[in-house]
């Protein structure tokens, strides 16, 4: 090789493997056409040319030529080293991003520093763009500029954490949104004076509460106060692109700023509350805005409202979910409401659900996103088929504090959004201070969520300019913090510098004058409202719906369409092989409706799902076994043994006018349940119904049932007529597997909130669903807490023969067929429910308990007062009322129905308890010493001995 041959190779040596191979791809495109290549690419190809083909002599003395050029072993670590360090740019330059407002980014990174590398300037401008950066604009010309290039998408006051997400589709459209700067939308002069114009609204609000409600609590946005522009960016672009509903789920901090600005709760109606004397005359009278009320009511920053936006071909509507003090169970509910809005129930088999109807926005606190399980509940639950919603949108208003406590001690995590990692969801950071990148955040968030329907996180890192709320000295736990704090300029002044000092605006006067317009209005809204201070408190009106009980249904099925339901519940289609032993099973179904047929539990169940849906009301049952069945006694859905395909008769029935949709839920309790009162809420024509695996589980829930389900009608107007299953019963299972603490149900058990029962019997179960779904949708609605059996699922004492289900309705009472019939002999009446009352049925011996009637009462509350009274009407010479349950004395039914019972008791009869001592834990964990105290129960109630 000559002198001028081998210097003409010198570059070639430089590139290595697959880089070499992407050298050689690019000179084909050379050869054919020079002019489509970056000038650069093309000039060097001008210089150097092909690579130089070089003779080498085999050992057979046979010449062979190849285009292979060995590389040097430094070039190839330079590039290696290059392509690392462009990588470790990507995962962490957010640690040394501009992120954070309140302190100046730090230094590069030991991740981001050339030399760490062993690389240097000149080194790098020798590497092509590509290699580096493939998406880089067209302006940069090297290595060296695309890694710079990098460094400052990847630092800028947005950072992003994009490394987790596994997908490689996914992966790589996130890198090439951030660096070929699309996300970067460019903002047009109006566009950025409606941003100002937005934050100064905010703001003057913010500080003309302040002013004029001095020490009342606010939960102010300040701090965050770009979150509202990002809300309505978010709105708006979902609303015009098909959402018919944007909903949107929040704690209490900015809440009123969130009303105000997105929701356009009027500022009057918002002063008017702060005043104590809510005027809901003051909202728009043609309705486009609505605000929830109960009769009770609920302090002004937990409340929810709804917008109807109007549209050329259909109207969209914004919802702002109430939520209570328990900051992220909140979550859940929305998502509820979202994937209530997506699916169509209107024809047989699941629902069909079209992800672009409805959009869920989430609002998280910094210290609850981590603290709280019931947010990572909720991100379980993203890509669920029975849960997902189309991909969430969930934004941390991050203020660094919560309450008092500093972030050292709230997580053990580097950024508040670290748990949405161990689902691949993206995660930005971004300034709370720049506004712009705010959009840019907004922006890629919704173009993922459009192309990818996954849930997406914006770390919105602000700070909070007071306390907690407006009645705490913050500076007496941040001292240091507060003093950065005062001396910060807000998010609206900074803005609207550097709008004048790009000319957007001619002068700060112009700027100042939408502050002082924003003043007026607000001044204006309350001079309306400022004499209308009340001393009095509103009087408190139960709606009559809600005083009465339930109206009487007859919920009887006529008797041979119901056959011919039961006839199609067990025929499967050609080919499809149901599991043998299971197959038998369902067929012994067959002749459970004949004249001497008896109908189980988990029949009746079936049975009534697929008449209720013949009805035209759709069904949706989710629980973590409901499928099966946590006792193998439902299945609802079928397996074939043999390819493993499904298969429901609930979903082909000839009658069926409504969908069925049963699915096993994830292995939580709250989120779950949360996700369910919200469907049934958004959509009330719907039988919805969760199942615990046990009843006790539901203990996990115990918010959701306190502060939605029980008390949300009472709060804020909102009406759900959802089912809890709970099984319920004691077997010798111990303490976790026996209760489903029905005590707490009652406990909450006021203003004929829901109906609570523990029924004895399958026609009864039957009646009571059907009456539930023939009351949804109505103004009398209400929830229904049951008790579900465990053991008497296959026990023939709760089996119902066939005429039952054809005729009648449901009975809140029910009289023991073993007990009663000499009337006079009758000294002692025995109530119970439930497990108990057949447990006693069952200990019974004919005609020798004369002396004794056994009273069933199958639902507890509202307290069937009127049915007892018509039964022991009829007993003359009762001597004493013993209530009999299986719980200990402190638990179950007893300490609520002991003064019901005394109160309509006859004069000189007394009423007393038989049944386990108070104890603290719900039941023996020894199965022997469950039976002998059960044994005991029963003899004291049948017998009158201890």
């Amino acid at each position: 090789m000559n002198k001028n041959s081998a210097k003409h190779d010198e570059p070639w040596q430089e590139f290595y493997g697959p880089n070499l191979g992407y050298l050689m791809d690019l000179y084909e495109q050379y050869k054919e056409d020079p002019a489509s290549l970056e000038p650069e690419t093309k000039k060097w190809f001008d210089q150097y040319g092909a690579p130089h083909e070089e003779k080498t002599t085999h050992t057979n003395g046979e010449a062979v030529s190849t285009a292979e050029v060995q590389p040097r072993a430094d070039t190839i670590t330079k590039i290696a080293a290059a392509v690392k360090l462009a990588e470790n740019i990507r995962i962490h330059g957010h640690l040394s991003a501009d992120v954070n407002p309140l302190q100046e980014p730090g230094g590069e990174t030991s991740f981001l520093k050339i030399h760490e590398y062993g690389l240097s300037e000149e080194d790098l401008k020798q590497i092509p763009v590509n290699v580096i950066c493939p998406d880089a604009p067209a302006y940069i010309s090297n290595g060296l500029e695309a890694i710079n290039h990098l460094k400052e998408m990847y630092t800028k006051s947005i950072a992003f954490e994009f490394d987790h997400v596994h997908d490689i589709e996914e992966h790589q459209w996130l890198n090439r949104q951030v660096e070929s700067g699309d996300i970067y939308k460019s903002l047009s002069e109006d566009k950025r004076k409606k941003i100002l114009k937005s934050l100064t609204e905010v703001e003057s609000f913010e500080q003309f509460l302040h002013k004029t409600f001095v020490g009342q609590k606010r939960f102010s946005i300040e701090g965050v106060d770009s979150l509202v522009p990002m809300l309505d960016e978010f709105v708006q672009d979902s609303i015009q692109d098909g959402a018919r509903n944007v909903m949107i789920g929040m704690a209490h901090r900015g809440r009123l700023s969130v009303l105000a600005h997105v929701l356009g709760k009027p500022y009057d109606l918002i002063f008017s509350e702060f005043q104590h004397a809510p005027n809901k005359d003051l909202v728009p009278s043609e309705g486009s805005i609505g605000i929830n009320y109960g009769w009770t009511g609920d302090v002004k920053y937990h409340l929810g409202a709804h917008k109807k936006v109007e549209q050329e071909s259909f109207d969209s509507r914004i919802t702002l979910a109430n939520n209570p003090s328990h900051l992220e169970f909140v979550n859940p509910v929305v998502e509820g409401y979202a994937r209530a809005a997506q699916d169509d129930r209107s024809q047989p088999g699941f629902p069909q659900q079209d992800t672009t109807k409805s959009v869920a926005l989430l609002i998280h606190g910094d210290a609850a996103f981590p603290g709280e399980g019931i947010v990572t509940e909720t991100l379980n639950m993203s890509r669920l088929k029975g849960y997902q919603t189309g991909g969430t949108l969930h934004i941390i208003a991050n203020n660094q504090l919560g309450f008092t406590t500093d972030t050292h001690d709230s997580r053990s995590t580097t950024y508040a959004s670290d748990p949405a990692k161990g689902y691949e969801i993206p995660i930005v950071h971004v300034n709370a201070d720049d506004p712009e990148s705010c959009m840019a955040a907004i922006h890629l968030a919704y173009q993922y969520r459009h192309r990818f329907n996954k849930d997406f996180v914006i770390d919105l890192i602000g700070y909070r300019r007071f306390g907690h709320n407006e009645m705490d000295e913050p500076a007496a736990t941040q001292p240091y913090l507060y003093n950065i704090i005062r001396k910060h300029p807000t998010v609206r002044e900074k803005y609207a510098e550097t709008l004048v000092a790009e000319n957007v605006f001619s002068s700060k006067e112009e700027t100042n004058s939408i502050k002082e317009e924003a003043e007026k209005l607000l001044l204006s809204q309350y001079e309306k409202v400022a004499d209308n201070k009340s001393e009095e408190p509103e009087k408190v009106e139960i709606p009559q719906e809600v005083e009465s009980r339930l109206p009487v249904v007859e919920t009887g099925y006529n008797i041979d369409d119901l056959r011919q339901v039961n006839k199609e519940l067990i025929t499967w289609p050609d080919g499809f092989s149901v599991f043998p032993k299971l197959k038998k099973i369902l067929e012994r179904r067959e002749k459970a409706l004949e004249e001497d047929g008896k109908v189980d539990w988990a029949h009746a169940e079936t049975l009534a799902f697929a008449t209720i849906i013949s009805d035209g009301t759709p069904v949706r049952l989710t629980g973590q076994d409901s499928q099966r069945g946590t006792f193998a006694h439902r299945h609802i859905v079928l397996h074939d043994h043999k390819n493993g395909d499904i298969y429901s008769p609930l979903h082909t029935l000839s009658k069926a006018k409504a969908s069925f949709a049963v699915h096993n839920s994830p292995l939580s309790e709250g989120s779950i349940v949360g996700f369910e009162y919200g469907y049934n809420v958004h959509a009330p024509e719907t039988l919805v119904l969760w199942e615990a695996q046990f009843g006790d589980f539901a203990n996990a829930a115990q918010v959701i049932f306190d502060q939605f389900i029980s008390a949300g009608r009472a709060k804020w107007g909102q009406k759900s007529g959802m089912v809890l299953l709970l099984p319920h019963g004691y077997e010798g299972q111990g303490p976790e597997h026996s209760s489903a603490r029905l005590e707490r149900f009652l406990t909450l058990a006021a203003e004929n909130n829901w109906n609570v029962a523990n029924v004895t019997s399958s026609a009864q179960y039957f009646h009571l669903l059907r009456r539930q779904a023939a009351t949804l949708g109505t103004e009398e609605m209400r929830p229904l807490v049951l008790m579900t059996p465990k053991s008497l699922l296959r026990n023939q004492n709760v089996a119902s023969a066939p005429n039952e289900f054809a005729e009648g309705r449901f009975q809140p009472v029910l009289e023991d067929p073993k007990t009663g019939k000499q009337k006079d002999n009758v000294t002692r009446i025995v109530f119970a429910s439930g497990k108990m009352a057949v447990d006693l049925h069952e200990a019974l011996e004919d005609d020798s308990n004369e002396w004794l009637h056994i009273i069933r009462i199958e639902e507890l509350y509202p307290f069937p007062e009127k049915e007892i009274k018509e039964i022991i009407q009829g007993y003359k010479n009762i001597k004493e009322f013993k209530w009999v349950q299986e719980e200990p004395e402190n638990m179950g039914p007893w300490n609520y129905i002991q003064p019901l019972l005394r109160d309509i008791a006859p004069k000189n009869v007394t009423t007393s308890y038989i049944g386990r001592r108070r104890r603290s834990s719900p039941s023996e964990g020894d199965p022997k010493l469950h039976k002998k105290e059960q044994s005991r129960i029963i003899n004291e109630a049948l017998t009158g001995k201890e």
